[in-house]
């Protein structure tokens, strides 16, 4: 079928000398940040119509940065001192939104990327998108010599299937479309995942009166957020100086025992790799407790194991336990989704997560970057975002001087002939 003449109205082609960026939230940012700093032109794509749409859209009222605030600002620009050690996820929205301001960082709003393929013939990407910010849906089509993934690792939210789900008749919710326990008051929920967000949602629903069964399918490491009122984090990272991973490990340990008691106990197993080296290996972060796992001992949180299937108002546990549920909230976590529209499969694996792990997965062939998918949170984001722009300003600088000689031969092969 050949295009109509209403195609070509509806569609753009656009070159762009410099990177095309995709995703603007705190990674994509920290990247146009340090290309602004080098004087290099970008474009940012971002699906969403705001900056940071995983922080303004799909997070819960409560929610704190789970690491101090010196940890988690981005290149070139520190956190306001008077914003607390833990700021609010308001806060950093409006850190963010300063950030994008005080680098002029404008990105093209409510523009999804549909395609990205490397043209080897020219040696460019062809990024296709799809533009609805205005009356009708636009097709455009980039041309760059560099790509930037920043879409991250939490872009799509995972829902498991279970047996008997849609015959279950309650409110059954993602983690991402929670706001605050204020609508469960009084209800019976099976909060389902044990991460950060399963046991701040349950420590929430809890002090808003609810009654959360939290399920525990494996094994789950609990740590004190503070240790005698310093950062748990903080103190991990000052060790990494001095001591080997293994017995940074076991003093953590030993520190959680001291303050939280034993976990186990309480239907919390831990894992027999320590909590570094687990994050480190297979990306899972631990628990860092602010009061969930206090609820947890006095019975208000209950633990439960995992799920047989649903029924009508209930839910049959693999013990053969039943229980009386009125909604269910999914914690189940968030994949990448990398693989539904980048056609390339060296940097990134099928998971849609770079092979090569941190800090050797931020670069791949023909000027294609990876960006926040680090597993080390937004420093991890920030030492790539900087290494990133340094390797694309270095190129483009050196692209440009190429193209100015090339032009100045030009110009006087042209004077030589009058």
């Amino acid at each position: 079928m050949f295009p109509t003449f209403e195609d070509f109205l509806s569609s753009r082609c656009i070159w762009v000398n410099g990177p095309v960026i995709v995703g603007a939230g705190p990674s994509g940012l920290a990247v146009g940040a340090g290309l602004k700093n080098q004087g290099v032109p970008f474009i940012i794509l971002e699906r969403a119509n705001c900056i940071a749409s995983l922080w303004q859209n799909r997070t819960y009222d409560r929610l704190k940065l789970h690491l101090p605030k010196q940890f988690c600002q981005l290149p070139n620009f520190p956190f306001p001192e008077d914003f607390p050690e833990y700021p609010t996820k308001y806060q950093f929205i409006s850190y963010l939104e300063s950030y994008a301001k005080h680098f002029d960082i404008n990105p093209h709003f409510n523009e999804t990327v549909q395609s990205a393929n490397y043209d080897e013939t020219f040696g460019l990407w062809r990024v296709k998108t799809i533009a609805t910010g205005g009356p009708n849906p636009i097709g455009v089509e980039y041309l760059c010599q560099w790509l930037v993934v920043a879409t991250g690792e939490n872009a799509e939210k995972v829902v498991p299937e279970f047996e008997g789900l849609q015959d279950f008749g309650g409110h059954v919710t993602h983690a991402c479309d929670y706001k605050s326990g204020q609508s469960y008051s009084g209800e019976r929920v099976l909060v389902v995942g044990c991460g950060n967000s399963g046991m701040e949602v349950s420590l929430d629903l809890c002090n808003h009166n609810a009654n959360p069964s939290m399920v525990v399918r494996s094994s789950v490491h609990v740590l004190p957020r503070e240790v005698l009122g310093k950062s748990t984090f903080e103190l991990a990272v000052s060790m990494m100086k001095w001591l080997p991973l293994w017995l940074i490990d076991k003093i953590l340990l030993i520190l959680a025992h001291l303050i939280l008691g034993n976990t186990e106990k309480y239907g919390l197993k831990r894992p027999c790799v320590g909590p570094l080296e687990l994050k480190n290996t297979a990306g899972k972060t631990p628990v860092l407790d602010i009061g969930a796992f206090q609820k947890i001992r006095s019975g208000e949180i209950k633990i439960v194991p995992g799920i047989k299937k649903f029924s009508r108002g209930r839910v049959e546990l693999v013990n053969g336990e039943t229980l009386a549920i009125e909604s269910v909230i999914l914690a189940t976590g968030y994949r990448s989704n990398v693989p539904s529209w980048l056609k390339e499969n060296e940097l990134f694996s099928s998971e849609g997560v770079p092979r090569n792990h941190f800090p050797n997965g931020w670069k791949g062939k023909g000027g294609l970057y990876a960006v926040g998918f680090t597993r080390r949170g937004l420093s991890g984001a920030s030492l790539d975002a900087i290494s990133i722009a340094h390797d694309i300003a270095k190129s483009w600088k050196e692209e440009t001087k190429q193209k100015k000689k090339s032009m100045a031969a030009r110009h006087r092969r042209c004077i030589s002939h009058f």
